[in-house]
């Protein structure tokens, strides 16, 4: 089996065989790094010396029979949204161009221990906002399936890195859809764990009580392999859980029978049929390997993306107010006073989607309006969280699509924030009720992945990658590489 097919553990069995070294597997990446980036422009810092460094301390450890688990010498990318010691970490903005963290995310020292070989840091939609990754201060990234579409955000250059087999893997972050979305785009497999699953010590926020940590591959197999690396309470994050489970490719064959999908109607209404079509198809799959499947109802969703954007906009504004040209970050040229340098610091260091999004959440949170608004949003997420609480009394998972098409040219809907907006339709809600939810490839539409989601009760990450590796095992669209990069 060539290396472009193969999984995490089919990797690992190469290594462990010595069909081939980790330094081999490694130069045979950072080749194509080299060859296809370009063209992606998924990459905002290639470390290629430090990849052949932790590629030859695996050999090293592999030669001593000390390998640390499956991801040991296997080559991956994180987003740069997550701070490594010593290399440059940006979170795709102006203000952060030049900021190298003394520290190294808890995920990112998880995924090392394990024996991962960092080969860079991958671009993403600034601070995390956008669904397109064409809000980076370093430019555009393009869907490897269609150069002239948007592979999604805000991990886009994650899901286009796996879906182009820079990398077998990546890491991202899911704020409100934002692991799901590319991986739909770009036809891998994403998933968002429950929040506290994944630390957030050292990942550069965006909105604190949405903000969560997950992997982008090919499969859910290899998903699963990854979260047993990532996932960890960390008593550094106050909100990482000690319920997080440490083991979550024990399921993975588990038969489906006795396992109820519900299928939201209200997720149909309105959805074009051609997707409708292709989701249904892949309900069908898990019906006919053992699932039940259920009509359900699912109450507020309607309200979901005026909530989200006002909570998450609302914590940007207080999270982004630390950048303020004085510690560290941008810093404008001879200013005239404080008022000027934090006001021109700001101006220039921040891009405009950035900028709407703290000026939204500082009015939603100012005098008079916090009531209105804010408030407003936070009892609507607790209407959210009762919803799916009902329907999960009816259904073991939820099923329904992951965005409401596949991937949309790109520049199409940068003058239009609502349009942008409302491709997280089917996401934001998981986010708000602190849900786990994963995307699998589903099929195409005219030559572009479509997305299938499925969403389980807090901690059931285990029964959703089962769920979708026994779909995998029956499909192949998670094996498919773009025309453009299958050499």
């Amino acid at each position: 089996m060539s290396i472009l097919h193969s999984s995490i553990r089919e990797l690992a069995a190469q290594l462990a065989n010595k069909q081939l070294s980790s330094l081999e597997l490694t130069e045979h990446y950072l080749q194509r790094i080299e060859a296809h980036n370009p063209q992606l422009n998924a990459y905002i810092r290639i470390t290629a010396e430090q990849a052949r460094a932790d590629a030859q301390a695996s050999d090293a450890r592999r030669a001593k029979g000390e390998i640390r688990s499956p991801l040991d010498g296997i080559p991956m990318a994180h987003k740069d949204l997550f701070c490594t010691a010593g290399i440059t970490t940006t979170a795709a903005s102006k203000m952060l161009e030049n900021f190298v963290p003394p520290h190294s995310a808890t995920i990112a020292e998880n995924l090392a221990q394990a024996g991962a070989v960092m080969t860079g840091k991958l671009s993403m939609d600034e601070f995390a906002m956008g669904s397109s990754n064409e809000r980076s201060a370093f430019g555009v990234v393009h869907n490897p399936w269609d150069s002239k579409a948007v592979p999604g955000g805000s991990s886009g250059g994650s899901a286009a890195t796996v879906a182009a087999r820079l990398v077998p893997y990546s890491t991202g972050s899911d704020t409100g859809g934002s692991i799901r979305q590319p991986a739909a785009y770009c036809g891998v497999t994403g998933i968002k764990p429950t929040y506290g699953t994944c630390s957030r010590w050292g990942m550069i926020a965006y909105a604190s009580s949405l903000d969560q940590a997950g992997p982008i591959a090919p499969s859910a197999e290899d998903c699963a392999l990854i979260l047993n690396a990532m996932a960890s309470f960390d008593p550094k994050d106050s909100t990482s859980s000690q319920d997080t489970l440490r083991v979550f490719d024990n399921l993975l064959n588990q038969p489906l029978n006795g396992v109820t999908i519900g299928i939201p109607r209200i997720y149909f209404q309105g959805l074009d049929s051609q997707m409708a079509d292709n989701i249904m198809a892949a309900a069908k799959v898990y019906e006919s390997l053992g699932a039940t499947l259920t009509d359900i109802e699912l109450q507020n969703t309607d309200i979901a993306i005026a909530s989200y954007y006002l909570i998450a906009s609302a914590e940007a504004s207080s999270n982004l107010a630390r950048y303020d040209g004085v510690r560290y970050g941008h810093r404008c040229e001879n200013p005239d006073n404080l008022q000027d340098l934090y006001r021109r610091s700001r101006s220039e260091g921040f891009g405009e989607e950035v900028k709407r999004r703290i000026l939204i959440g500082t009015y939603a949170l100012s005098a008079g309006y916090y009531d209105a608004y804010y408030e407003q949003a936070r009892r609507a997420r607790r209407a959210i969280l009762n919803s799916f609480t009902a329907a999960f009394t009816e259904c073991d998972l939820i099923l329904g699509p992951t965005t409401p098409s596949p991937a949309f040219a790109i520049g199409s809907q940068t003058d239009d924030p609502v349009a942008m907006f409302l491709g997280d339709l089917y996401t934001v809600a998981i986010n708000l009720a602190g849900l786990p939810a994963i995307s699998h490839p589903a099929g195409f539409i005219q030559h572009l992945p479509v997305g299938c989601q499925l969403i389980g009760p807090h901690f059931s990450e285990a029964r959703l990658l089962n769920l979708a590796h026994r779909f995998q095992q029956e499909s192949d669209y998670h094996r498919q590489i773009p025309a453009a990069y299958a050499a």
